[in-house]
């Protein structure tokens, strides 16, 4: 993943330079105001937080609680799995989160991978550019980070198959609210190594962040496995929806 990580974000750096006036960015002007808001808050408050977490949870400990928020979020996947035809697919996710969400104790330990049953990321972004859905415009929402308008409907069906999301209306706050707090900490950790990586290396943070979100979708849209011919020659891709970097 980290080998992965560091690919992904020198090919921002590449396409980045090349390509700071990008036709997929008409609404630029907005991105980079949002941008520069997000980066101060993030600094100001879940970086911090996000460095604390880490300097007092080990990593085995910080990985089983991405464990659990990665299985209450599963079902977003399976939804989408057969959305897109991927009945297969769709079945074998199904039962990975039964086992996780059971004998891994709500997720907090994988059990299903070593079983076979292989993690896999889908969305509503996804399921979109499947159904023929073309290229949209990249746009920074505020708070929420970058993303494309194809993909923002995902923050329907991704809250709708959020469990943490339904605890709202069963438990109380004081269960809730923490429980949030923890789930934007550990999404905010998963990423310090290459947030770190940008405020070293790029010398436009906002286009290196464009392209290196880019790029990660392009990849998740095609499984792993996007076609010669979409990527140009400047580095730029035929696909430019979706989502923060989630995993």
């Amino acid at each position: 993943m980290k080998k992965y990580i560091l690919s992904l974000f020198v090919l921002a750096m590449l396409s980045g330079c090349a390509t700071a006036q990008n036709e997929y960015d008409p609404l630029e002007g907005m991105n980079r105001k949002f941008d520069h808001f997000n980066d101060v808050v993030d600094r100001a408050t879940m970086k911090p937080l996000a460095l604390g977490y880490q300097s007092i949870a080990s990593e085995p400990t910080r990985g089983l609680v991405s464990n659990f928020f990665d299985n209450v979020t599963y079902l977003n996947t399976v939804l989408n799995d057969f959305l897109q035809g991927k009945v297969k697919q769709g079945f074998s996710d199904t039962t990975r989160f039964v086992i996780n969400s059971t004998l891994g104790f709500a997720g907090i330990a994988d059990v299903a991978t070593p079983l076979g049953f292989e993690k896999h990321n889908e969305d509503l972004g996804q399921t979109l550019a499947v159904w023929g859905v073309g290229k949209s415009a990249y746009i920074e929402y505020p708070f929420l980070g970058p993303n494309s308008l194809r993909n923002t409907p995902d923050f329907i069906t991704g809250t709708a198959t959020d469990l943490t999301f339904w605890l709202f209306l069963i438990t109380t706050p004081q269960v809730t609210l923490p429980l949030t707090v923890m789930k934007y900490i550990d999404m905010r950790s998963r990423v310090m190594e290459a947030s770190n990586m940008r405020d070293e290396v790029a010398l436009d943070p906002y286009i290196f962040t464009r392209e290196a979100w880019r790029q990660h979708r392009q990849y998740v849209i095609y499984d792993g496995h996007p076609p010669a011919d979409k990527v140009q020659s400047d580095g730029s891709g035929d696909d430019w929806s979706d989502d923060e970097f989630s995993d």
